[in-house]
């Protein structure tokens, strides 16, 4: 199960319901992604598949600064699982890969 392509993620917050885009690519065998919401692009940090568990962290700054560790399980183009920012309770995070034009038309 390949994570590679871009996400529409919902992150269920304490303050409401966050959207964001994570775009994961692989480079040189390795994973790796940005993620924007918020009006702040971010790297993702130690990307990781194994099977269908993905996990990564990242920093934001809004609307507050807050270091979140994600832990989802992708089923074809769903995922589903948990973003945790320290010891604040996890959120639920679901999300829908962006299915691109199909371009042999």
């Amino acid at each position: 199960m390949s994570p590679e392509g871009i996400w529409d993620l919902t992150i269920s917050t304490p303050i409401g319901r966050i959207a964001a885009v994570a775009e994961f690519r692989r480079v040189d065998g390795t994973l790796t992604g940005t993620a924007r919401g918020a009006g702040e692009e971010v790297p993702l940090e130690g990307v990781a598949l194994d099977g269908d568990r993905l996990t990564w962290r990242q920093s934001v700054t809004r609307p507050m600064r807050l270091n979140l560790a994600f832990d989802v399980r992708i089923d074809g183009d769903i995922l589903g699982g948990t973003s945790r920012a320290g010891r604040l309770p996890s959120s639920k995070v679901t999300g829908e890969r962006r299915v691109l034009p199909d371009s042999s038309r």
